[in-house]
């Protein structure tokens, strides 16, 4: 490749660590997730051996504690390690989001001494495989409708209910479950639910246009016993665990948007330049070389914009909520990039773009989910609109 970008990352990182961090992952990702990329996405397996090698790089668990075996930094590391196995991924970019960040990062925050004591060592080597279960069927972006229940029996809570679009589903060792436990006042709260526990169920596998490697699962519970012990946050409080770690979580997937970002920018970059028509490079002309220059300033517009944010999280933390709006748009304006620069990339190919041939078609797929996970594209509208002070009917 060539046309290196500008190092933006350098203004927020001022002893070089996420640098030379970047530098490794990027090594490793190259080495042993590019390769796999297209097999595992054409067979629409997830390549299970991959977590233990994550684990033993110390990336399951960015923001865990070491001594649970995790690495201690914040959110700018986080969003770099996405950004760059995104970039060789999608597929092992999303799911390793659901393990680190909706999983790993919510037991960090939430979670009880004891409950990071069992769990956490276990989901930063890789043994363990973390997963969060929020959506239903008729509980997308209205998570308050949510279904499934939780009922008080002797020292513990009966789940019962069907969760949907469950990342790492299928192989999961443990799953932060949200479910109803004052069907009344509409309050919900958060579980850490192992799935080898009775009545835990795996149900039917959702076939994806992108990201086809990353496991997405239907989940069955019926009368899943989870003690009391399990319990992440307080009973009736889930709503706050998963405020908690919202912010953070539109961060971190905006990581993965702005992989793919690149992704898509570099195989451009090469073909155009590889191309030739009418005796010449097909980035010589105007229109192909203006393309690639309005990219590059997006990628590096966004990523400065997300390594501003990150930044901004790891100095306030929990103090969250002056940054919804920025986390939004963050997020917001990763996934529009990364759908409109792979969109055009598919096109800079020509014909060969439409093939299964070459990556960029994949890549086009796989940005598509990020304009819808994780929370809609106009939900994010909607949160920044809030922040600005507009009201907004219901």
């Amino acid at each position: 490749m060539f046309g290196n970008g500008a190092d933006v990352i350098a203004p927020f990182d001022k002893d070089g660590t996420i640098s030379e961090m970047r530098s490794a992952v990027q090594r490793f990702a190259e080495e042993q997730i590019l390769p796999i990329d297209g097999p595992t996405s054409e067979a629409g397996e997830f390549p299970a051996s991959i977590w233990r090698k994550m684990g033993e790089l110390g990336l399951l668990g960015v923001t865990a504690p070491s001594a649970y075996g995790g690495l201690d930094m914040g959110y700018l590391a986080h969003l770099v390690i996405t950004e760059e196995i995104s970039r060789c991924s999608g597929s092992i970019g999303l799911s390793y989001i659901a393990h680190s960040n909706l999983c790993v990062n919510q037991i960090t925050l939430n979670g009880t001494e004891a409950q990071k004591a069992e769990f956490l060592p276990k989901l930063t080597s890789g043994e363990f495989v973390g997963a969060l279960a929020i959506s239903e069927a008729n509980a997308g972006s209205d998570v308050m409708s949510m279904r499934t229940k939780g009922e008080k029996v002797g020292g513990g809570y009966l789940l019962s209910g069907t969760k949907l679009w469950i990342t790492n589903g299928r192989s999961a060792n443990v799953i932060v479950v949200y479910a109803k436990t004052d069907m009344e006042n509409k309050k919900i709260t958060a579980f850490l639910v192992t799935t080898d526990s009775e009545g835990f169920a795996v149900g039917q596998k959702i076939h994806k246009i992108g990201l086809r490697a990353s496991e997405t699962y239907e989940l069955l519970l019926d009368k899943v016993f989870v003690p009391d012990a399990h319990i992440l946050g307080q009973i009736d409080a889930g709503a706050e665990v998963l405020m908690s770690g919202l912010n953070f979580e539109r961060l971190i997937l905006a990581g993965g948007a702005l992989g793919l970002a690149r992704a898509a920018f570099e195989e451009s970059l090469n073909y155009t330049h590889d191309r030739h028509q009418f005796a010449r490079p097909i980035n010589s002309n105007q229109a192909i070389a203006f393309d690639l220059a309005q990219m590059a300033a997006d990628l590096d517009r966004e990523r400065s914009f997300a390594y501003v944010a990150a930044s901004l999280v790891d100095a306030h933390g929990h103090s969250g909520k002056s940054l919804n709006r920025l986390c939004a748009e963050v997020f917001l304006t990763a996934a529009q990039t990364a759908d409109r620069i792979s969109s055009r990339a598919v096109e800079l190919h020509g014909g060969n773009g439409y093939t299964t041939e070459y990556r960029v078609g994949r890549i086009w797929n796989d940005a598509k989910l990020y304009m819808i996970g994780g929370g809609t594209s106009d939900i994010r509208k909607l949160v920044i609109a809030r922040e600005l002070g507009l009201r907004l009917g219901r």
